[in-house]
C-alpha cells in the first residue's frame, strides 16, 4: 500500500486500534494507516478500489465480498509501489507483469502486476497507470510499435507477448514512440494504427520507402535486387537463431554474402608485446636474470624484457593470472603460481620453467589449491629443492614440495583471516620458514614425521601489517610494516627471537626491502615515494635517500640491475604500474610506462600501426607498437575512443559524459564538449567523417556535426533510446547506425530520419563501414558454437579490414579468431588465454598484420602477430 509514510497502524472497521494478532478475526476487514488517529469513512467502498491522500488516518480496507465484486487491476511487480491499495492480488494465470513507459518522459518507467480478469473498465485502468508514471488524464495504452491496446481481451490474447507497453495522455498520438516496422511483404505482421498521418508523417514515410532497401552496398559483386521484391523471394536462407542470456535472439541472413567456411582460419595469433607492469595489487614481482633481462608479469603472461636490445620474450604457460613468481637459487628456473579459473583446465597450480628455453619443467599442486596462491618461495640450501606456497583459500594452508618429483612433503593451515603477504625459506636452515601479513609473523619449523612448529612473533589481535621481509648474512631477520617501521629480530642463547632494533624509516607504509651484497639495505616506501639507504654494518645509519615524482606513485619492488656488483644502480616497480631505472644519486628514468587503472578505450590509426589507449586512470596515450609516442593527463576518466577517419584528431569518451578532442600528433588537449550525464561507452566517425555518433550508457545516440578535420564539434540532433550502448558502427552510405546493448539486443538507427528503426528484416542487406558489434548474422558462429561454452560471453569482436578474419575477447579471458562470415556452429577457429577477466577490447590494426588487445580490470595491453599457421 503507497502509505504517505509506511503502514504503521492497524484499525478496526469501527476504530478501534489493533496492538495484537489475538484481535484479529477470521473474514473481517481492518485499515492500515500511517498515524494514530482514525478518520471514519467508507473504506474499501470508494470507486476505483482505493484512496491515497496524506491527511490523517488515511487507511485502506478490505472485505472478501468486495474483492469479488472489484478485483485489483494493479499491484507493484517489485513491490517497490503500489498502484492500487486494499484490494487482493489473484494468483492465477491471468496476472501478468508489464514494464509501463510514461510517453512523454521515457525515464519514467515502472514495471506493474496486472489482473486481467478486474471488473474495473479498461479505460479507469488505464488512468490508474498513469498515475503510477506521474500522468494525468491517461487515456491510452500503445505497443512500443505504436499500436493501440483497447481492451483486456487484448492484452491476453493479441498482445499476449509483449511486456513493454507506452501510456499517453494524448487522444491521438503525434509522434509515435518507435517507428513501426518499415518491411514490405507478407512477414511483416505488425498492425498499424488507424489514424490519419500528418504531415510531417507522410513525407517521412514517402521518403523512407524511397530507398532500395538492398543497393546500400558500394562493391561491384553485388546482385541489384529489383525495389519491388518481397520478403519470400529474398528468404532464401533461414533466419539464425542464437540463445544469449536466456532470451533468444532472431538474425536475418542479407540477399548476397560471401561463402561461409567453418574450417580454421589460416592464420593464428602470436603475442608480439606486453605493454605495463602489474605493480597495483601484488608483491616482490620484479627480478633480474643473468642475461640482464628484467623479470615480470602482467596478467597470465611471465615478460622477459632486455632493456639494451628492446626486446621481449614471453613464458605463457599459464591459463590465468600469474599471482607470485620466485626464481632458483642457481638462476636457471623460475617458479610461478597462478590463481584458480572456473574450469579444470584453469585450476589453480604451479608451473616451473626455463628462462633461457621457456619450456615448462615441471607442474605442482594440480588440484591441492582452493583459490590460488598467494605466495612462493625456494629454499637456499641443498640447492634449492624445496619449494613452499601458501593457498589463498579459506584456511590458508603453507604447504612444502620436493618439486622435482611433485611430492607434498607436509602442510599446515595458518589460518589467517587474510591474505598472507609473503613468504620465505630462512637463508640458514631449510626447515625453518616464515610467513608474515596483516597482524601476522610466523616462523614454522618442519619436523622429520612432517608437522610444523609453529612460534607467533606478532600475534592476534595486533594490527601491524608486515609488508616486507629480508635476511642479514648472519641470519637475522629484517622486517617492514605498514607504519613505516623496520624492525630486526636476532636469536638469543635459547633460540628465541627478539627485537634487536626498530626504528621509523618512512612517514607511512614500506612495500619493499632488498639486502645487497655490501651490507646496504634498500627500502622504499608506498605514500612518501622515497627509496631510502641504510648502512647495516654501522647500525643502520641513513646514508642517503631520493624521492620519486608524484607521476610515477609509491615504490612497489626493487632490484639491482646488475645482482652482485656495487654500482648502486636499481630497478624499481612502481605502484601506478610503471619500471624505473637509475641510482640514488641520478634521477630516475621510466623505462616501462602501464596504465594504473581498470583500462577499457582502445582506438587504432586509420592509415599507420599506431594505436590509443585510455582507462580510468585518466590517462590518454597512443602507441607505435612497442614504443609510448605520448601521454595526456586529462580531468576525466575515460572508457572510449576513435580517430577521426584523417588520422589528426582522436577523440575520447569520458565517464562523466564528455568529449574530448585531442591532437593526436602530440596528445595535446583542443577542447571537450558536455554531451550528456552519463558515460560515453562507444562512438564512432561516419565514412565521410563530418559527422560522429556517440553511444552513451543512458541508451541515446548523440550526433554532432564535425569540421576542420576532426577538432570542431557542433551537435546536430539526438535520438532517444533505453538501454545502454556498448558497441557502435556506421553504415557504409553514412545513413544508418547500428549498436549492441548491455543485453545483446542489436539496435538500429535511422541518422536522417532521426528514429530507431525497428525491423531487423528491413536492414538485413545493409552494409557495415566497422563491424564492431558482437551478434549478427555473419558472426552469429561465434555465439552458437559447439567447440566451448554457451556460457561464454562475448564482450568484444572486431572485423579485419580485408573482412576475411573476426576476432572475439570474452569475460573469460579468452582470444578467438574465427574466419569471417562465421555462421556454423562447428565453426572452428584459434584460441589464446592470456587474461583471467574480461577482455575489454580487441581490434585489428588497419593492415590486418596485427591485433591490439586490452584488459579490463587488469589493465593489460597487448600487441599480437597475425601469422600464417
Amino acid at each position: 500500500m503507497d502509505l504517505p509514510r509506511g503502514a504503521r497502524y492497524l484499525f478496526s472497521m469501527d476504530g478501534i486500534r489493533v496492538v495484537s494478532l489475538d484481535q484479529l478475526e477470521d473474514d473481517q476487514s481492518y485499515v492500515v494507516s500511517s498515524y494514530k488517529s482514525f478518520k471514519n469513512t467508507n473504506y474499501g467502498k470508494k470507486s476505483g478500489g482505493w484512496n491515497s491522500t496524506t491527511t490523517p488516518a488515511t487507511g485502506s480496507g478490505w472485505s472478501r465480498q468486495s474483492s469479488i465484486s472489484r478485483k485489483q487491476s494493479i499491484a507493484d511487480a517489485n513491490d517497490l509501489t503500489s498502484a492500487t491499495s486494499g484490494l487482493n492480488i489473484t494468483k492465477s494465470s491471468t496476472n501478468r507483469v508489464i514494464r509501463i513507459i510514461n510517453n512523454f518522459d521515457h525515464t519514467v518507467q515502472c514495471r506493474v502486476l496486472l489482473n486481467l480478469r478486474t471488473t474495473q473498465p479498461f479505460e479507469e485502468v488505464v488512468e490508474d497507470l498513469g498515475h503510477v508514471l506521474k500522468m494525468n488524464n491517461a487515456k491510452r495504452m500503445l505497443t512500443v510499435s505504436n499500436q493501440e491496446v483497447r481492451s483486456f481481451s487484448q492484452l491476453r490474447n493479441e498482445f499476449s507477448d509483449v511486456d513493454t507497453f507506452y501510456i499517453t495522455s494524448e487522444s491521438r498520438v503525434l509522434s509515435p514512440p518507435f517507428r513501426r516496422s518499415r518491411s514490405r511483404g507478407a512477414l511483416a505482421v505488425e498492425p498499424i494504427i488507424n489514424t490519419v498521418p500528418t504531415k510531417s508523417e507522410k513525407q517521412r514515410r514517402a521518403r523512407s520507402k524511397s530507398r532500395p532497401r538492398a543497393l546500400y552496398a558500394a562493391d561491384a559483386d553485388i546482385v541489384k535486387v529489383p525495389p519491388d521484391y518481397t520478403v519470400l523471394d529474398v528468404m532464401k536462407e533461414e533466419p539464425i537463431r542464437v540463445q544469449i542470456r536466456g532470451a533468444r535472439k532472431t538474425y536475418f541472413p542479407p540477399m548476397v554474402h560471401p561463402p561461409a567456411d567453418d574450417s580454421p582460419p589460416d592464420k593464428r595469433l602470436t603475442l608480439n608485446w606486453v605493454h605495463g607492469y602489474r605493480g597495483i595489487d601484488t608483491k616482490r614481482n620484479l627480478w633480474v636474470l643473468p642475461t640482464g633481462e628484467l623479470l615480470y608479469y602482467v596478467a597470465a603472461v611471465a615478460v622477459l624484457y632486455d632493456r639494451d636490445e628492446d626486446t621481449q620474450r614471453h613464458y605463457i604457460g599459464h591459463t590465468e593470472d600469474i599471482q607470485c613468481m620466485d626464481i632458483h637459487p642457481s638462476k636457471e628456473m623460475v617458479a610461478s603460481a597462478q590463481k584458480a579459473g572456473r574450469t579444470r583446465k584453469t585450476q589453480a597450480h604451479i608451473r616451473i620453467w626455463s628462462p633461457e628455453t621457456l619450456y615448462t619443467l615441471y607442474v605442482v599442486g594440480n588440484g591441492e589449491f582452493e583459490e590460488g596462491v598467494s605466495t612462493l618461495a625456494f629454499s637456499q640450501l641443498t640447492g634449492g629443492n624445496y619449494l613452499l606456497a601458501v593457498d589463498c583459500g579459506r584456511e590458508k594452508m603453507l604447504s612444502v614440495w620436493q618439486w622435482q618429483w611433485g611430492h607434498l612433503l607436509g602442510k599446515v593451515a595458518t589460518m589467517q583471516t587474510d591474505d598472507i603477504l609473503g613468504a620465505a625459506f630462512h637463508p640458514l636452515d631449510d626447515n625453518l620458514m616464515i610467513t608474515y601479513g596483516k597482524g601476522h609473523l610466523t616462523f614454522w619449523t618442519r619436523r622429520k614425521d612432517g608437522f610444523f612448529e609453529k612460534i607467533d612473533i606478532i600475534k592476534a589481535p595486533s594490527r601491524t601489517v608486515v609488508t616486507s621481509l629480508q635476511f642479514e648474512q648472519e641470519g637475522d631477520v629484517i622486517t617492514a610494516d605498514g607504519d613505516g617501521f623496520i624492525t630486526i629480530y636476532s636469536v638469543d642463547s635459547d633460540g628465541a627471537y627478539y627485537v634487536r632494533m626498530e626504528f621509523e624509516a618512512h612517514n607511512k607504509g614500506i612495500n619493499a626491502l632488498i639486502m645487497l651484497p655490501e651490507g646496504t639495505l634498500l627500502s622504499g616506501g608506498e605514500k612518501d615515494r622515497k627509496i631510502i639507504a641504510w648502512d647495516s654494518l654501522q647500525n643502520y645509519n641513513k646514508i642517503t635517500e631520493t624521492k620519486l615524482t608524484e607521476v610515477y606513485g609509491g615504490v612497489r619492488s626493487l632490484y639491482p640491475q646488475r645482482p652482485g656488483r656495487n654500482d648502486g644502480n636499481i630497478y624499481v616497480g612502481t605502484i601506478k604500474n610503471h619500471i624505473l631505472e637509475g641510482s640514488m644519486q641520478r634521477r630516475f628514468n621510466r623505462i616501462i610506462f602501464g596504465h594504473s587503472k581498470q583500462l577499457w578505450g582502445l582506438a587504432v590509426h586509420p592509415d599507420d600501426e599506431l594505436f590509443a589507449t585510455a582507462g580510468y586512470d585518466k590517462n590518454i596515450c597512443l602507441w607505435k607498437r612497442h614504443t609510448l609516442l605520448w601521454s595526456t593527463q586529462i580531468a576525466y576518466e575515460c572508457v572510449s575512443l576513435t580517430f577521426h577517419p584523417f588520422g589528426t584528431a582522436l577523440m575520447a569518451g569520458s565517464v562523466e559524459g564528455y568529449l574530448i578532442i585531442l591532437n593526436a600528433e602530440n596528445g595535446s588537449v583542443v577542447s571537450s564538449v558536455r554531451v550528456c550525464g552519463s558515460a560515453l561507452t562507444c562512438m564512432g566517425f561516419n565514412p565521410a567523417g563530418d559527422t560522429i555518433a556517440v553511444g552513451s550508457q543512458n541508451g541515446s545516440v548523440y550526433l554532432y556535426r564535425v569540421s576542420r578535420d576532426g577538432f570542431t564539434f557542433k551537435k546536430s540532433n539526438k535520438i532517444r533510446g533505453v538501454q545502454p550502448l556498448v558497441h557502435l558502427d556506421w553504415s557504409t552510405d553514412g545513413n544508418y547506425l547500428q549498436t549492441v546493448s548491455t543485453e545483446y539486443d542489436l539496435v538500429y538507427w535511422d541518422v536522417k530520419g532521426l528514429i530507431q528503426e525497428k525491423s531487423a528484416l528491413a536492414m538485413k542487406d545493409v552494409k557495415w563501414y566497422t563491424y564492431n558489434a558482437t551478434i549478427g548474422y555473419l558472426i552469429s558462429g561465434i555465439w552458437h558454437n559447439r567447440y566451448y561454452p554457451t556460457s561464454s560471453m562475448i564482450s568484444t569482436a572486431n572485423r579485419s579490414a580485408a573482412h576475411d578474419l573476426f576476432i572475439t575477447g570474452d569475460t573469460d579471458g579468452y582470444l578467438r579468431l574465427f574466419r569471417h562470415p562465421c555462421i556454423f556452429t562447428k565453426s572452428e577457429y584459434n584460441e589464446e588465454k592470456v587474461y583471467s577477466g574480461q577482455v575489454s577490447s580487441a581490434r585489428f590494426l588497419y593492415n590486418d598484420r596485427n591485433v591490439v588487445t586490452v584488459g579490463g580490470t587488469d589493465a593489460a595491453l597487448m600487441l599480437w602477430d597475425v601469422i600464417e599457421d
